[in-house]
């Protein structure tokens, strides 16, 4: 009898699932004719976009070269090193100049764009990017060293290139910036936005940013588009660094404008701060204060705080409460 239930029931269910599947045709041909709807957008017969896995394996391979022995996955040493330094750098020239090439392609090919002979301008600025490396390579250590000398919970260098993800984020910006000052569509910007999913730091790859930038901790930071930050320039997590709310259809009017604030030498900008308008700067070794909330500049040497708030205390075994101002 048992047996009997349980077949019915499942014979049921099956049934019941082909039924909503026979509905599927008609949501598919509902589907199909939004394409024909100009206010949604499609894809279609352009060229394909197929960035995750190629770009993550080129943020991987930049690793590998700029940081030589740390992301290898073999041993570096003086037997080894002439081959594997050559093989890791052209590796990283064919995956780069063919990301270039797909992405010029696909704007000229989908915006209707004048010819730029994509194939040769790819590998062309490919070449560009590989032989920036040393300088990325010197900037990228100042970096690290600015991190370090800032944090006593650094136990060494090495602990700052394998696991802060501030450093991560800054690396992939450091290479993504190069590109978008090559006019290279889209793939910066793929590529800070990888770093931003993997570290809740968001850089955009056209922010100017100065030498020893450190970033401290670093979950939900935000530096907009046209930034300026200074030399040896500290943020702590949940800083954001940003436009002001701009009204609907703005977007077109103001694209390129400076947006976003400036950020002089030798800034400290603690957790939660935000400092927003294109007009805004921050003057030299000025301190802004946690969850401070800035739209006007303020001079260097310049110490931002909020006021204290005043706390309650309730002692467990006691009703009573106890206020404090500090």
């Amino acid at each position: 009898m048992d047996d009997f239930i349980i077949h019915s029931v499942c014979k049921t269910e099956r049934n019941n699932a082909t039924d909503y599947r026979k509905q599927l045709p008609h949501a598919i041909n509902t589907i199909l004719t939004s394409m024909d709807d100009e206010r949604c957008f499609a894809h279609i017969g352009d060229e394909p976009i197929h960035f995750s896995t190629s770009v993550k394996e080129m943020i991987d391979k930049f690793r590998e070269v700029l940081f030589p022995g740390y992301f290898s996955s073999e041993k570096v040493d003086g037997a080894n090193l002439v081959y594997s330094m050559g093989q890791a750098v052209s590796q990283l020239y064919d995956i780069l100049s063919e990301q270039i090439i797909h992405v010029l392609r696909h704007d000229c090919l989908r915006y209707g764009q004048a010819c730029s002979e994509c194939e040769s301008s790819g590998n062309g600025v490919a070449l560009k990017v590989i032989q920036a490396i040393p300088g990325l390579r010197v900037s990228l250590a100042e970096d690290v060293k600015g991190a370090y000398d800032g944090d006593p919970a650094a136990k060494s260098h090495d602990e700052v290139i394998f696991s802060y993800p501030g450093l991560f984020a800054i690396t992939v910006y450091r290479i993504a910036n190069i590109l978008y000052n090559l006019k290279v569509p889209q793939l910066p910007r793929i590529m800070t936005e990888h770093a931003h999913s993997l570290t809740g730091i968001d850089i955009h790859p056209g922010a100017k940013i100065g030498e020893r930038f450190v970033i401290d901790h670093g979950t939900g930071i935000v530096v907009g588009e046209t930034s300026v930050v200074g030399n040896n320039v500290r943020v702590y997590q949940n800083v954001t660094i940003g436009a002001l709310s701009l009204p609907p259809n703005a977007g077109v009017k103001l694209r390129g404008a400076k947006r976003h604030p400036t950020i002089e030498d030798d800034v400290i900008i603690y957790s939660g701060a935000t400092i927003l308008g294109g007009e805004t700067t921050i003057g030299k070794r000025s301190v802004v204060g946690g969850n401070v909330w800035l739209t006007h500049s303020i001079p260097a040497d310049t110490k931002v705080f909020m006021e204290s708030p005043g706390l309650i205390y309730k002692h467990q075994d006691s009703q009573k409460e106890l206020n404090h101002e500090y």
